[in-house]
This record gives C-alpha cells, structure tokens and sequence, in this order.
C-alpha cells in the first residue's frame, strides 16, 4: 500500500503532513494540467507529493529505483515555469545531469533549460538548469546572481549525501539555500527517511516525508545453476497460510556441496594421494547470455566488479560468434555509432578501438565502465534505451542512477574488490543493483539472477534480496574551503551554529538524546541504591568507600608482587642451562622436566625453554609458566646423538630423568612464598574500618551489597556521560580545529577572512589547502602550460598502483624541482594538521604528471597512452577533473598575474581531440 511515512511522536513531518493533507484535499490547478503532460496515469505517491509541493512545502520521496519518484521532481519544474519563477535540478553525477538536460529539452524546449556541470556551461539564465550539486554548492559560496528567483531546488539521488568523498556536499546545499526556496529530496528507499525527513524540517521548515516500497514492476528473484534457471524463492502453503520460502532444490544443492567439500578435504588429509577435487566452473558467459535470450529475458544487464572483467565478457561472447541482433539492427546501430563518432580523428579511433567496439555494438553486445570514453558509453546508454543493445556487461557505476534499465539484471558474484580488499555486497548495494531491473511501461516483470557457485549460498542471496531497506548516515566533516567561505559571509558564530545544523550532528545528538536518557535513569537508580544502603549507626556509604580504598590497595599490592616475581622468574630462566632439572610450577605443563634449549632471545617477552617432561613429551615453555622463579634441582647429561624428534631418544631420555630424581624431590623443593607483610597504607584502612560506627553493624553485609551496586553503576553512568561529551558538538569542534590550522596559516583572522583566506574560498579541491599553499609560496611560478598543467595534476590524480610500485616519471628541470617542493609544502601541512589534531590532506600524486605534461605539449593520443597504463576513460576523467582545478587555479590566482595567465594557456593546449569530443566526466 502507497502511503506516506507515518510516525506517532507529535509534531512528526508525517503528522504535520496529514494535517496539510486535510486543509488542501483534491488536486490544485497546477497538478491537474502537469497530469496531462503524462500518457500514464501517475501513482499515489506521485499525486501526493505534487500535492505537498503545489501546497508550499517541501518533501523527501524515498522510493524503489525505477518507480517513478523523478515525476515529482519534474512537478517542481512544472511549477517554477508556471509561475514564472525558477528551479536548479541537481544530479550526482555528470553523466545524469547530461542525460536529465536532454529530456527537459525535448519537453520545455532549449530555451528554457540551461546545464551547468563544470564541463559544459549552457543557457546558465534559464528558469530551469541542470547541474552537479558541487556546482549549486559553489554558487551559494559565491552569492552568485543566478540565484535570483529561485523557487525549488531537486534533490536528485539524495542519498549521495552517504558518499564520504562527497557527501557533504549534500549537506551544505540543503543548510545553505536560501529559506524560501523549497527542496525536492529524491531519495532511494532508506530505512531511515523519517529521521532524515525530521532533521530537513528542523533545517528547512515543513517538509512531508513520503516513502513508498511498491516496486511498479514486480521483481523476481532466481539462480542460475550452469544454464539451469532456479526461482530463488517458492510458494508454500494456501490461502492465508501461503508464503515464499527458498526454493529446497537450491538449498539441497548447498548442502551437497558442503558434504563433498567433506569428503574432498578427508581425502586430501588421507595417508594416501587422493585425486585432486575438479574445479568448479562457471558456466560460461555466452552461455549465459544465450539461455537468457532463449527464456525471453534480455535485454539484460551483467553486473562484472571490474573493468577489465567488462572487456573480457564482450570479447568472449565475439569470439563464441554470439549475435543477438537482427541486420536491420545492426545497420541502425552503426548509422547511430557513426553519427555520434563523426567529428572524431581516425587516427583516434584507432587508438581507442573503435573498430572493435563497433563490431561488438553491431552484434547487440557492449561494456559499461568508467574506463570507457565518455562519449562511447553514452552511445551504450543511447542504444541500450533504444534496445538495440541486449546484453551490457557493466560495473556498479552504472547502477548510479543513469536511466538504463533491463528486463533482467545478472550478477555473477556477490563479491567486490573495493580498492583495499574484497568484501560482500551490502543489501544496499545489492538492492541499488537489481533496481534496474524491470522496465516500466515495457515489462511486466523484471528478473534478478544470480550465478550460482559452491561459495554462494541461497540464504545468503535470501537475505540481501529480502532485505529492501538500507539506513542513511552521513559523511559530513568541515573542510578548509567550507571554512573561509562560511567565515566570510556568517562570522564564527554562525558558522559554527549552521554546521551543528548538520544532518552528521543530528543524527549523533540524536544518539546523545538516548544515552542521556540513560545517565538520567541511572541517577535516579543510584539515589535508590544510596538508600538502601542507609545504616542507623551511621554513613554506611562513608564506610563502603573506605571498604573499596582498601580493596583497591590490596589488588594494587597484589599486582606489584606478581610483576616482581614474573620480573624475578624471568631472570632465574635466563640463567638455566642445557641438562638442568627443574620443576615446572603450574600450568598444564607442571611436573619435572629437563631443559633441552634456555630459549634466551627467542621471544621478546622473555625466554621460552624447550623442555622434555617425565612422560617423554617436548615442550616449548613461556614466562606464564612460570609465575615465580625456578631452581634446577638437579643435573642429567643430554647425549649428543639426542634428537628430538625421535620417539626412542625421548623414552630413553625421560627414564634417565625419573630414575636420577627422587619421587619425593617436588614436596622436598617445593617453593613456598612467604606471606609478605602489608604496608602501612593497608593497615592504617583497616584500622579505619573496624572504628567506623557501622562496622559492628549485624546487617552490615546487607547494605554493602547494595553501596557494591551502587558503586558499579555509578561507574557505567560515568562511561555513559563521558560519551555523551565525546558526541555532543563535534561537528564544532571540528570546524574549530580547521579554523586553528586557517589562523596559524593566516587565511583567517578572529572573524576576518584575509586575501590569502578568499584565494582559498575559490579552491573546491580536496587538497584545497595545499593548492592555495602552493599559489602563495610562488611554487608555480615561472613554469610554462605544460609545467604547470603537470604540477597541479598531483593535486587532483590519485593512482591505482600500490604504495611500493616504482617511482613515477616525471618532467625534468622546473616541473621536477616546483614537484618536490609540493611535497615539502604537504609534509610542513600534515605536521601543522597533526598539532591540530586533524587530517584531511593527503600527500600529492605525481603518477598522472608525465602524462598531463605531454598532453598539454600537443602530443598524440597513442604516443602519450603508450606509455601509460591507463585506459583512454581514466585518462580522459583524470583530464577533465585537471581542468576544473586549473579553472579554479586561474580564478584564485591575482588578476593579471602570470599564474592566471598559464593555467588558461595550460587549459586550452588540453582541451582537445578526445577530451574535447566527450560532454561527460
């Protein structure tokens, strides 16, 4: 059932709802004619929030990928034009903004919709304009006058705000736009909406949270089982008793593959060589694809966690001679590849392997990755929408929102590597993957598939499948950019007011509301407690605490004595020799034993001697086996010829030990402690304690057990409020010690941003410090485009080889010498961060230097990506993201200075053949 989020806490956003709801029932004006624009009749949900937004609130839509919740979204547009104000629609990602651009166009018209991505700047005055969320961050930054008459803000894929790279962005828009503009949260299913709707109500007024879990198109789960299709889930039972439960075949196919690995392993473990077990193999990929075709479920998408992996399934399917399209197809397909290929050199075709690439798209079969040339993927998106493409071999990045859904999603593992390791799919992950399955209006069903293989077990499919749900948590942290900018236009105060307005302090705060709830309950519990202890013949709470000081200072001297005498034990084994007798004190090792080996250094705890105990047995010793010192009782000769490791040589060696040794040789050298002698703190307490008034008490055991309660949970209280301090303003905190690093540096002074402090306001950078740093201390001066296009590059490249790969090549002369003195600027920054207490900067990246500096000289695409092992995908993203920060170099940089001057020469020497082909980072 459709229904808005409900919560029983007064004064909730959904009771807040149901209240507006009553006042403005039935469709206004505006919703009916945004209806006609639809040849679909729009869901509840739909209605509702479009009824929210015509009312004048705002609204959070949580919803399933593929329902629909952009329709609310395009309402919002619907409303600025009508009302001849203005709406920005924000996008994570580029490539949607690009994808969401072209399809207000086809509705509104081009002149009425702009884009602003960083890469691209089109009609930026329209009522409506497309952009990434970092650029409408910028612009509130900024106070930039295109701001003026705006209305709405949507949200895209809010739930980006999780991404701890840019996740805070999300929050800063919310926090930081203007009161009387109203935001459009889309968001995907959370399991958390309510929290996060509450907290856009606290930051941004009346606000309607909105979830709806109903999939438009129903989704359906399997396995494939080499190129058998198994439903994962069967119905069971009738009527009201009916329910799904994992299919048993696929559970009695788990189970028999945990017996053979079994046996294989007994096998294995065997006296005998057993033949080695047959590896499993998983059915292969133009097999998939043919058995999907045949059951009528393409076009599909396969979900590979890796680029190369991408490249190597189209490949494979190419060489089996797999073709799923008809010739009429394949003749549109080229038209359209040719079409959107033309303005391109040959000669980089070539490089690209475009021949192979058509080829493969000619057949109905294609990758999706980030290594890809942006424009070649967007053909991929565009045939794919057309269904020309059926089968698309894909990472998770295409899982980001960008509108290309399938009849079926397939997953070959439910693993991933994540850059540090290999880890399981979340639900979250799974859920956001096999969201695009099932195309509305086009399919009535949509499929997920998962390969089977002996490490994939049912129930555990089972439950990322069952489980639709996953929370929203935040990534927010102050940066230095944020820092200046914020100081500038609000002071400290303010700044400091607004970011604990953030959702990361919210949710910890709402966190504290529970642990402080705690500490209050315990206070009331430890009141009772101190009056259960009440004594009539005086302070029995006085006493108790006198009983606890003299038990803490019995276990104090305890400790002391047993450091003494494994101090002492540890000395007494460094003196033992080869032959010694000794008597092994404790542990299940005790007994007489004859040293084979002292051990001295072979452990940095102490020595660990091998030893041969009377029953024949070797043994390698610890200081814990020894809890006080030992003394050989005696002496035996070990042969020369004894070896250890035979069973003879031992049985002869443990008679010469039992017959040399008396039997009565452990009570006759038994070590006895003497009883050492309190000190005279011990004394002086309990001569305190046996004077007090309540120690004659006859109940006195009765109220110590409840001041023993008392005293432990005053201890957990004491816990609980020291969390509650650890969590409460730490976004502050945060933004005070960023401040304590910008004034120490000079960016900021009290409440004053300096000259050096906007420079910095300028820099969207993660090393936005170290950028501004680097402008200061005159680094890039004198250096060419090319110099300098290679220098800044550290600051924005971040390389896949591991930290022990050889060092990169880089230019030589200035470009060599302005590079190292980046690094010795970052290294002078991370002490100063380090006094702090904080970290953000990481040190710079000469890996993409070389090849920046060669492009920006005008050097082909193959000279410059044969000596690099990037694909022309990375190289083009790693290009654009340099421009933007050279953009952002030239507009911090003084006016007329030569460092504004090279970095524009620097931006248009790189700023062509295939990164000018490409409208997507």
């Amino acid at each position: 059932m459709t229904t808005p989020d409900t919560q029983s806490a007064a004064g909730s956003p959904a009771q807040r709802y149901a209240a507006y709801r009553k006042r403005t029932a039935g469709n206004g004006p505006a919703l009916l004619d945004f209806k006609t624009l639809y040849d679909f009749d729009l869901d509840p949900f739909q209605i509702e929030a479009c009824r929210v937004l015509e009312g004048g609130s705002g609204v959070l839509v949580a919803a399933p990928t593929g329902s629909g919740k952009t329709v609310v979204g395009e309402f919002a547009v619907h409303l600025a034009l009508t009302g001849g104000s203005k709406c920005f629609y924000t996008t994570p990602i580029k490539a949607l903004s690009n994808q969401k651009y072209a399809d207000l166009v086809r509705r509104y018209g081009p002149e009425k919709v702009g884009l602003l991505t960083g890469d691209n700047s089109v009609n930026g005055e329209a009522p409506i304009v497309v952009m990434t969320t970092e650029v409408l961050r910028n612009m509130l930054y900024a106070g930039s006058p295109t701001l003026a008459g705006l209305a709405f803000v949507v949200m895209d894929e809010v739930h980006y705000l999780a991404d701890r790279f840019r996740g805070a962005v999300w929050e800063e828009v919310i926090i930081h736009v203007p009161d009387s503009v109203r935001i459009v949260a889309l968001s995907a299913t959370v399991s958390n909406a309510e929290e996060f709707g509450e907290w856009l109500h606290a930051v941004r007024g009346d606000t309607a949270v909105i979830v709806d879990e109903h999939r438009p198109v129903p989704l359906f789960q399997h396995m494939m089982v080499g190129t058998r299709l198994y439903d994962l889930f069967v119905d069971t039972g009738r009527g009201k008793d009916r329910q799904a439960r994992i299919n048993p075949q696929l559970q009695r196919m788990a189970v028999e593959e945990v017996r053979r690995a079994k046996v294989n392993q007994g096998r294995r473990t065997g006296r005998r060589r057993a033949p080695r077990p047959q590896r499993f193999r998983p059915p292969a990929r133009p097999d998939v694809i043919e058995r999907l075709e045949r059951a009528g479920l393409l076009p599909a998408i396969t979900f590979v966690f890796s680029r190369a992996g991408c490249d190597a399934a189209v490949l494979q399917c190419l060489n089996a001679g797999l073709r799923l399209t008809s010739k009429e197809e394949s003749e549109e397909i080229r038209a359209h590849a040719e079409l959107r290929t033309a303005d391109m050199a040959v000669d980089d075709l070539r490089v690209l392997g475009y021949d192979d690439f058509l080829t493969g798209l000619e057949r109905g079969i294609a990758a999706h990755h980030a290594g890809m040339l942006p424009t070649f993927k967007e053909i991929v998106e565009e045939l794919f929408t057309r269904g020309l493409i059926k089968a698309v071999f894909a990472t998770e990045t295409l899982a980001l929102g960008i509108n290309m859904p399938a009849r079926t999603v397939l997953i070959e593992k439910l693993d991933k590597w994540n850059g540090e390791a290999h880890v399981d799919l979340t639900p979250g992950e799974y859920t956001q993957l096999t969201g695009r399955a099932g195309r509305r209006g086009i399919d009535v069903e949509g499929h997920a598939v998962v390969i089977w293989s002996p490490s994939v077990d049912p129930s555990s499919v089972a439950g990322l499948a069952g489980t639709r749900t996953y929370p929203l948590n935040s990534s927010f942290r102050p940066s230095y950019n944020m820092a200046v900018n914020l100081v500038g236009a609000v002071g400290v105060e303010r700044a400091r007011t607004l970011l604990e307005e953030s959702f990361a302090q919210f949710q910890a705060d709402r966190a504290v509301v529970g642990l402080a709830r705690q500490v209050h309950k315990n206070k009331e519990a430890l009141a009772g407690y101190a009056k259960a202890a009440e004594c009539h013949l005086g302070d029995f709470m006085e006493y108790a605490a006198l009983r606890r000081r003299l038990s803490d200072r019995e276990a104090e001297l305890s400790r002391e004595r047993s450091s003494a005498r494994r101090a002492e034990a540890a000395r007494s084994l460094e003196h033992l020799r080869p032959g010694d007798v000794i008597l092994v004190p404790s542990g299940r090792r005790s007994g007489l034993a004859v040293v084979l080996d002292p051990g001295v250094g072979r452990r940095s705890d102490g020595p660990a001697p091998l030893v041969l105990t009377v029953n024949g047995s070797v043994q390698r010793l610890s200081i814990q086996d020894f809890p006080r010192a030992v003394e050989p009782v005696d002496r035996i000769r070990i042969p020369k010829s004894f070896a250890p490791r035979n069973p003879q040589a031992r049985r002869d060696l443990a008679s010469t030990l039992r017959n040399k040794v008396p039997d009565d040789v452990r009570e006759r050298r038994r070590h006895r402690d003497t009883p050492a002698t309190d000190d005279g703190e011990i004394a002086r307490l309990r001569a305190e304690l046996r004077a007090h008034p309540v120690h004659g008490c006859d109940q006195r055991e009765d109220h110590a057990r409840w001041a023993e309660r008392f005293f432990r949970l005053e201890r957990e209280t004491e816990q609980l409020r020291r969390r509650v301090e650890g969590r409460s303003q730490v976004i502050a905190r945060t933004f005070d010690r960023v401040c304590a690093v910008l004034q120490q540096l000079g960016y900021l002074e009290g409440d004053t941003v300096t000259d050096e402090g906007r420079r910095l306001g300028r820099i969207y950078n993660e090393l936005d410090l170290l950028t501004a740093e680097s402008l200061r201390a005159g680094i890039w001066e004198g250096l060419d485009p090319a110099e300098l296009a290679a220098c800044v590059s550290a600051l924005v490249y971040e390389s896949r080889q591991p930290d022990d790969a050889a060092p990169p090549k880089t230019p030589t002369g200035s470009t060599r010498d302005a590079l190292a003195a980046m690094v010795r600027l970052w290294g002078e920054l991370d002490a100063i961060e380090k006094d702090n207490r904080v970290s953000f900067l990481r040190e710079p990246d000469l890996g993409f230097a070389w090849t920046a500096y060669r492009w920006a000289k005008g050097q082909e695409l193959d000279a410059v990506l044969l000596e690099t092992d990037m694909t022309a995908g990375d190289f083009v993203r790693a290009v654009k993201q340099l421009l933007d920060l050279l953009g952002q170099v030239a507009d911090a940089a003084p006016p007329n200075s030569h460092i504004r001057k090279t970095a524009r020469k620097a931006m248009d020497a790189m700023r062509r053949g295939v990164v000018a082909y490409s409208s997507v980072a």
